[in-house]
């Protein structure tokens, strides 16, 4: 199953093909490499023309942006009653992962139909698409992240929205912050978590996704309250099916009643196809699901 972020106003996937994928945020239109694009492309991308600018990868490793036309060197765009700041960076990044809307609306809805309080552990929460969605929807969200120019940056982004509380930032380490919140008998009433494939802690720690998903999946589960809303799983890592996903989060949850949901998550683009962009999985207990 794929979920598609079709709610999209202020952008889109024009167009894809050759290893690229052609990008509308607002009035910037941007060309991108995507690892999944291994299709041709119908036209010639790099000849749109209102192309602003394209991300250009090196032999050598990482890449640099060309610039083709005039543009701000960072803007907003909104999504529903959200805002955020998107500003091209390093290894072609924009702040922003569109298609993790899907995620946010299903946050949402269950934060708002909880009719109880809601406290959100967000780990590896990057510039905070995820933390202003929950906030909105009412819950009070502690944002965890290492670097701390993405957590400023979140808190910029909860600030275009009209957040101004319910939101605890936290520089650090991931799996060390946890560690000490179990330490503390800290309970959440949901988890997102969105690792990087690979990764280096402050300390030189290395983080590889297949080898340490598991394991902090399973720390992570320590922290969950007695009555937890969700548990959600997010994956960029292409070789990381869906199923894997449910797997993971089936057997940290060993015991707890519910049901976990597995899908893919994507963007539509303008040849009427889905461009993939990872997956997610999220665990859901008996009392939210239904059941």
């Amino acid at each position: 199953m794929i979920r598609l972020a079709q709610n999209w106003a202020d952008y889109e996937v024009i167009a894809t093909g050759d290893g690229y994928k052609l990008e509308r945020w607002k009035e910037v239109y941007l060309l991108r490499p995507d690892p999944q694009v291994i299709w041709k492309s119908e036209r010639d991308l790099f000849a749109y023309p209102k192309l602003n600018a394209v991300y250009r990868r090196s032999e050598k490793g990482g890449g640099s942006w060309e610039y083709r036309k005039p543009m701000p060197s960072e803007w907003n765009i909104t999504y529903r009653n959200l805002t955020f700041k998107v500003k091209p960076m390093g290894f072609k990044h924009t702040g922003l992962f569109p298609e993790q809307a899907v995620n946010w609306d299903r946050m949402s809805e269950l934060i708002r139909n909880a009719n109880r309080p809601i406290k959100v552990l967000n780990l590896f929460a990057y510039t905070g698409g995820a933390t202003v969605a929950c906030a909105a929807a009412g819950a009070e969200v502690v944002h965890v992240d290492a670097a701390k120019g993405m957590v400023e940056r979140a808190g910029e982004n909860a600030r275009l929205s009209g957040i101004t509380s319910g939101i605890r930032y936290i520089v650090d380490d991931c799996m060390k912050f946890v560690r000490r919140e179990i330490r503390r008998g800290n309970k959440y009433d949901a988890i997102i978590m969105d690792p990087p494939s690979y990764g280096r802690g402050p300390n030189g720690e290395m983080w590889k996704i297949e080898d340490g998903l598991f394991s902090f999946a399973q720390l992570c589960a320590e922290v969950l309250s007695e009555n937890p809303l969700f548990y959600l799983i997010n994956s960029y890592t292409t070789g990381l099916q869906p199923a894997v996903l449910n797997n993971i989060l089936s057997l940290c949850l060993k015991g707890r009643t519910g049901k976990i949901e597995s899908y893919e998550v994507g963007l539509p683009t303008g040849e009427g196809i889905c461009l993939p962009c990872g997956a997610g999985g999220m665990y859901l207990n008996d009392y939210q699901s239904g059941r």
